[in-house]
């Protein structure tokens, strides 16, 4: 008998010869009933979160001798040393003008941080928490010396031993970033490595970023639980597993666990199970399954809702001490790769993303460290995933220049429906070199930290590796994706198993064959790809001096230089003006924004279109990337400070569930007849009744040269081809220079609407010199939205709405076309002040 054809996944998970996974154990059934119960108080928690004294340097006995430290500043913990100089006045703003080197020079010095804090009653075997301390530092309580620690991402975490004094005094010293070659210096710590020099900027963060705590300890402790359906068939009857590990303080101890699951975010009914547990060994494992009353299953954005539920869970040992007692939010959604249409394949991972039992098409964009500086606030995340959101991202790669992303992330992700793939912080096997031991514990901390996150579909091994897949350091980390929780794929790396990256626009190619040449590229997943814009010009004015922003070119080695991709030591400025000199001339930093916007948006529309129309046989796509870790021109749809860029909009546009779109094969080829299909993207089979696609093309005068449409009835499916467009040879001055597809109900109002601009390499500038029409727009306070009607007599292209204003502006809609007479009404983050205007308006 012929055994089937494995994948790499399956092949791969054999090389790591894991253990058992947590959902591999035994199931427990105990009897469940109807409502809440009571549950026991966790043990006391001493938070040591808020300000503390900041100092720089001195020797360790002067820092330790109890005296005054007379040249401390207040340092607000989590945060980082470069804030607190800031916030103290110590420090420029450090993403403003040249100021990132001033400020880089206090990234390679010793800080050390002190707190004093009162005990508590009734805590017994105190523990000291440090959730994250970057890149590595040394502990003193009392003066008693507690460890050397090495890794940004969880520790040290450490045992006490004697009880606290009624008054304590916590030492901290925060060692230096490592100072050298800053493609590989990091390496010999794990931090998120994109603030290393080698990406945007070139200032590594340090300081206590993540909370601190003190932790008694129970008589019996509850581990971090592993909640998850383990199919879909699970998922869709309720039935949710529960596994965790019981450790007691003493040899032999017995008691009761008991479990309330509750619906989070939405009304419905409450659970709860008691299980008495008899005599044990220290550490007992448990796994428990769970049949959730009427069910409501957790699915990604645009699929479904995504409701969550929190489960309570406590343990009263028998015979007095402690009890223990821990909360966790999870959603009822199983995750699956299936293979491709053609199969399996041993040298290909199984591509297709499948969340209860539905395929879909993985719409991406890679997700960057928020912040250089650790801003990592809770209202700065939202907003960034409110965007993705918009963009109607599914996957969100957290690449491995990045972090183990925090807790706030996740949760705003399970909320959103966003997907992520984590990968561990590494980048081009750098993981070979790391330490072993603080990247061991970077992947076990965190991994039992985010491992019940509906949203994480996947863990990967780090970015780019192109050496060291068969180490024992990845090895170690696929064995773990496994041993810690097995319910998630793991990959080696990204580009690996036929995902692949593609960064053609930095190798020397013309604008106009890059053009296409994305237009065209197909893959199974491709992961990382894009080109850089500048930031909205109101952006460039905060990070600008005035008088630099009023030359240009820009002075090479000034402020717009130290804000371009890697410094321009890659040739950036010269590539990004001959693509934005495409579009416009570059004499002016407006001309040079426009320019570069256009150009982006123009390298991403068109990948994201055609990869959605080969689904199945492309599987995903993601682009580079939604955010960044500073401000500057760079590959970004999101600026550093919120602002969305043109390529926002458009990928919003090309991601829409419900989308007309037109595939060009050449968008720079006027005196060739083309064919170019038109396609129907229906993800969620919302078509219903007659429907209508019509596309019309102008010149560049606004003539209509040429309109046809492609009637349709009823469902579609999610990537149709209804028909093609013909474009027939023309003088390039004569030339289509303006595409509008739309999709129309059967009243012949538009479903959807999108433009395409092309045979624009031979008529520079010819987007702003279209005749000329009027816009109006009313805001109204009320319903936060602006109305903008052209009153003009030609359409009006790339309709935006703006506000003069250094705070980020966004727009539900912008850049869209209105033909004359037409109106439109868009959500804005701010009504006072908003204003409209055009590419020809």
């Amino acid at each position: 008998m012929t055994e089937p054809i494995s994948s790499l996944d399956v092949i791969e998970r054999k090389r790591f010869k894991p253990g058992p996974s947590p959902l591999d154990r035994p199931i427990a059934a105990p009897e469940w009933t109807k409502g809440k119960a009571p549950h026991a108080e966790a043990p006391p928690t001493i938070v040591l979160d808020g300000l503390w004294e900041l100092a720089e340097g001195g020797e360790d006995a002067e820092r330790l001798g109890g005296g005054a430290w007379t040249d401390a500043i207040p340092a607000r913990v989590p945060g980082s040393v470069h804030t607190a100089l800031v916030e103290a006045g110590k420090l420029p703003d450090p993403s403003f003008g040249e100021n990132a080197p001033l400020a880089k020079a206090y990234s390679h010095r010793t800080w050390w941080y002190r707190r004093t804090f009162e005990a508590v009653p009734g805590m017994q075997a105190p523990r000291l928490l440090f959730d994250g301390v970057s890149p590595a530092c040394e502990v003193w309580l009392n003066g008693r010396p507690l460890g050397y620690h090495n890794g940004a991402f969880g520790g040290p975490h450490v045992e006490l031993g004697e009880p606290l004094r009624k008054r304590n005094e916590l030492i901290v010293k925060v060692h230096p970033a490592p100072l050298g070659n800053e493609w590989n210096v990091w390496h010999q710590t794990v931090v998120f490595n994109c603030n290393y020099g080698w990406h945007y900027v070139n200032l590594p963060a340090v300081g206590i970023w993540r909370p601190v705590r003190i932790r008694g300890a129970a008589e019996v402790e509850i581990g971090p639980p592993l909640v998850a359906a383990t199919s879909a068939a699970n998922a869709a009857e309720g039935l949710v597993d529960i596994s965790l590990d019981l450790t007691g303080r003493s040899d032999r101890w017995s008691g009761t666990l008991r479990g309330t699951i509750e619906p989070d975010n939405f009304d419905g009914p409450a659970q709860t199970f008691e299980l008495r547990v008899g005599e044990s060994e220290r550490r007992r494992e448990l796994r428990i399954r769970a049949a959730i009353e009427s069910p409501r299953l957790w699915w990604p954005l645009d699929m479904g809702e995504q409701p969550l539920y929190r489960l309570k869970l406590s343990f009263a040992p028998e015979g007095g001490g402690l009890p223990d007692s821990l909360e966790t939010t999870f959603g009822i959604r199983s995750i699956e790769m299936a293979p491709l249409p053609e199969g399996s394949n041993p040298e290909r991972y199984d591509w297709t993303f499948v969340v209860n039992g539905k395929p879909f098409f993985a719409k991406g964009s890679g997700w960057c460290t928020m912040d250089a500086l650790m801003d990592f606030s809770r209202e700065k995340y939202d907003h960034f995933l409110t965007l993705a959101a918009a963009q109607h991202v599914k996957l969100l790669r957290a690449w491995g220049g990045g972090m183990p992303e925090t807790d706030d992330f996740y949760d705003l992700c399970d909320r959103k429906g966003i997907l992520v793939m984590q990968e561990w912080p590494t980048c081009w096997g750098s993981h070979v070199h790391q330490p072993a031991d603080a990247l061991e514990e970077t992947v076990r901390l965190n991994t039992l930290r985010l491992r019940n996150h509906p949203s994480l579909v996947m863990w990967g091994g780090g970015n780019e590796i192109g050496s060291g897949l068969d180490s024992a350091s990845m090895d170690m980390m696929g064995r773990l994706s496994v041993e810690l929780d097995g319910t998630r794929p793991f990959h080696l790396t990204d580009p690996w198993g036929g995902s692949t990256h593609d960064h053609i626009v930095w190798n020397g190619w013309t604008p106009a064959y890059s053009f296409d040449y994305y237009a065209n590229l197909e893959s199974v997943l491709l992961g990382e790809y894009g080109l850089a814009s500048a930031p909205n010009l109101e952006s460039v004015r905060r990070y600008m001096p005035k008088e630099e922003l009023e030359q240009w070119p820009p002075e090479p080695g000034k402020s717009f230089y130290h804000h371009l991709p890697a410094f321009d030591t890659r040739d950036e400025m010269r590539i990004l003006t001959e693509f934005a000199e495409s579009f416009a001339r570059c004499d002016s930093v407006e001309a040079f924004v426009t320019g570069t916007q256009l150009a982006q948006a123009t390298s991403l529309r068109h990948k994201m279109e055609q990869a959605r129309t080969r689904w199945p046989h492309e599987t995903g796509n993601i682009t580079y990337k939604l955010n960044d870790v500073y401000i500057g021109v760079s590959w970004a749809t999101v600026d550093w400070y919120g602002a969305p860029k043109m390529a926002h909009y458009f990928a919003q546009d090309a991601n829409s569930p419900l989308a007309a779109v037109v595939r060009f094969g050449k968008l720079n080829s006027p005196e060739e007849d083309q064919e170019l299909p038109v396609y129907v993207l229906d993800d969620n089979g919302e078509l219903d009744g007659d429907w209508t696609v019509r596309v019309r093309a102008y010149d560049p005068a606004l003539a209509l040269v040429s309109e046809k449409t492609f009637p349709g009835k009823g469902r579609a499916p999610e990537a149709s081809r209804v028909g093609s467009f013909e474009l027939k040879a023309a003088p390039p001055e004569r030339a289509p220079a303006l595409i509008v597809s739309e999709l129309l109900d059967e009243g012949g109002s538009p479903l959807y609407r999108t433009f395409y601009w092309l045979n624009f390499d031979f008529r520079q500038g010819v987007l702003m010199r279209l005749p000329k029409t009027s816009l109006e727009v009313a805001a109204d306070d009320a319903s936060g939205t602006a109305t903008v009607v052209n009153v003009g007599a030609f359409p009006a292209v790339g309709v935006e709405l703006y506000r003069d204003s250094a705070e980020p502006f966004v727009a539900g809609d912008n850049f869209f076309w209105l033909d004359p007479g037409e109106s439109k009404t868009v959500s804005v983050s701010e009504t006072a002040g908003v204003g409209t205007r055009g590419w020809n308006a």
